[in-house]
């Protein structure tokens, strides 16, 4: 098998009912309704090879989840076709649904009064699990998250970032081929994403799996993934390694300097553009083609306790590019 994920011309349409407000509109909506067309994903192509970790990106109502429930067989293509492990995703059948997995950050499976460990066996039951070999992925996953202490917990008795690790846990528990996951972090601490994007990075290595990844968090997609799809509008934006990404749609580089004492604010302006000053500490943005210039001119200039010249933030890059797309 050359790809583990497909999707050709991928597109979704859905027809929404539009009604008037006030008892009149009530009215009119009952007798004869009308509808808006909304496209979704619009003739979105792009293949995964298996093993892959990719950062599936774009701004809210991009198509993004839209696509994922497609890929998972939760909702049927408008036009398009998509293929997940050599299977039609929409026929739903078991020996596909066992090796694939959708985790959603704001969606929980586990049942909420129930201890941890007792939602496992569930989950184990269903996809027909061994109780041996339930024990035994339990207690390898459950170590590599860093939650053996709270399996006898009720899930409710949790904080949030143990209860998106014993989520992860679940959805992982039959060892899926492919994972989607869709903001897996969102809500979390700093920590906990952390421990998340590590325990991500673990099984896909140590399993061969497929990552499929969707996050507005950008230190997920940083330091998961190498290669990005982006979709704006429903339309494939962009798909390649994300540091050409960024040097085709950033022309800046960022300059920040800590300072050792006060300056005049005149001898920053001429730098580049200032992002943000906090106390002796200043980011700029910088033309890629000026930097060596203003870096120059930065030490000739300025008392420079330190220097560092990075990449903008993620944040930054996509905002710039969506609001240029309009």
């Amino acid at each position: 098998m050359d790809y583990a994920i497909v999707a050709e011309n991928l597109s979704k349409t859905f027809w929404v009912a539009e009604k008037e407000p006030g008892f009149l509109g009530t009215l009119r909506h009952l007798v004869r309704r009308r509808y808006r067309r909304i496209e979704a994903v619009r003739g979105v192509s792009f293949a995964i090879r298996p093993g892959e970790i990719v950062g599936f990106l774009g701004p809210n109502g991009a198509g993004k989840t839209t696509t994922l429930k497609m890929l998972t067989g939760l909702l049927y293509p408008t036009a398009g076709r998509a293929e997940v492990l050599g299977y039609r995703p929409q026929e739903r059948r078991p020996a596909f649904l066992k090796r694939i997995t959708l985790v959603m950050g704001n969606k929980a499976q586990l049942l909420w009064d129930l201890p941890v460990l007792d939602s496992l066996r569930i989950q184990a039951a269903v996809y027909e699990i061994p109780e041996a070999e339930c024990r035994r992925r339990v207690g390898r996953l459950a170590e590599m998250l860093g939650l053996e202490g709270v399996l006898r917990q009720p899930v409710r008795k949790l904080s949030l970032g143990q209860r998106m690790k014993a989520e992860l846990l679940a959805a992982l528990l039959h060892l899926p081929r492919v994972l989607f996951l869709d903001e897996p972090t969102l809500g979390l601490d700093v920590n906990a994403q952390a421990a998340v994007r590590d325990f991500v990075r673990a099984y896909a290595r140590g399993e061969g799996a497929t990552v499929l990844l969707t996050s507005h968090y950008m230190a997920d997609v940083e330091a998961l993934a190498e290669r990005v799809i982006v979709i704006h509008k429903g339309r494939l934006f962009y798909d390649g390694r994300l540091g050409q990404l960024v040097e085709r749609v950033a022309p800046h580089k960022e300059l920040v300097l800590e300072l050792s004492r006060p300056v005049e604010p005149g001898l920053l302006a001429g730098l580049g553009e200032v992002k943000e000053q906090k106390g002796l500490q200043v980011r700029f943005l910088v033309p890629r083609e000026r930097l060596v210039e203003a870096v120059g001119q930065a030490l000739a200039l300025l008392p420079v306790r330190d220097l560092a010249v990075t990449e903008p933030p993620l944040e930054e890059v996509f905002r710039r590019v969506f609001s240029e797309e309009g």
